[in-house]
């Protein structure tokens, strides 16, 4: 990506507007309504990659304070540029396990552990606890990264034991055309393992802009929504 527009110095820049913000926000109150579920129990994060510096701002302006990126490089430029807001960064792109320390120093949730290697790696790099969601493939898709739910219960035994690591819960990207069973098949993961999974264990990661009323009716608590607060991306 072009460096003048990744900090937002180019003229076309994206207005982010309130309506935008305000209409998502009504949506997952809806959502939460219908599922009968607490207003406030599921959290929003704002995915910002291929963002500019200049669209998070005013995301951030409009009350926005978790965002979600997906490219370390792309990233670490917007985490440096937007030092002097309270911004809580959490990365949710697939893992290479030569990046660990730049994820372990520039983020503060990783949503994407889907392996033993990269879970003791992030440890030994972290110098401040790190909120960990493993990632399951939870449709077998061999293209999509994430642990095969028969595999996870010995990744969650050792992402609970490693140090610096708080497990907080699952991540997952259904298969299109029926996410709300894969959304409900994750969530009877998640209730299975919450005996061993340790006293951190809150957190659903799933749903997105076009299925995200279908992930908070099975149990989501945090939604990753990026084109219905931002726009399509160009």
């Amino acid at each position: 990506m072009h460096r003048g527009r990744l900090l937002g110095v180019s003229n076309a820049v994206t207005t982010v507007a309130r309506p935008s913000i305000d209409a998502v926000r009504g949506a997952i109150g809806k959502a939460e309504d219908g599922a009968r579920r607490r207003s406030g129990s599921v959290h929003l994060l704002a995915v910002s990659k291929a963002r500019t510096v200049a669209e998070v701002r005013a995301a951030h302006g409009h009350g926005l304070r978790h965002f979600g990126e997906n490219y370390v490089q792309e990233a670490i430029a917007k985490v440096q540029a937007l030092a002097d807001l309270d911004i809580t960064w959490h990365f949710i792109g697939a893992i290479q396990s030569n990046k660990t320390q730049d994820l372990a120093r520039h983020f503060q949730w990783i949503h994407t552990v889907d392996r033993t290697k990269v879970a003791r790696r992030l440890s030994a790099a972290a110098e401040r606890d790190l909120d960990v969601c493993i990632q399951v493939n939870i449709d077998a898709e061999p293209q999509k990264a994430g642990v095969d739910p028969d595999e996870l219960p010995a990744l969650v035994s050792c992402v609970a034991d490693l140090p610096r690591l708080k497990l907080r819960g699952l991540m997952v990207i259904p298969e299109p055309g029926n996410p709300r069973d894969s959304f409900r098949r994750t969530r009877q993961l998640f209730d299975a393992l919450s005996p061993s999974a340790g006293e951190h264990w809150d957190t659903l990661s799933m749903g997105m802009s076009d299925d995200f009323a279908d992930a908070i009716a099975e149990g989501a608590t945090l939604v990753r929504i990026g084109t219905a607060i931002f726009g399509p991306r160009t």
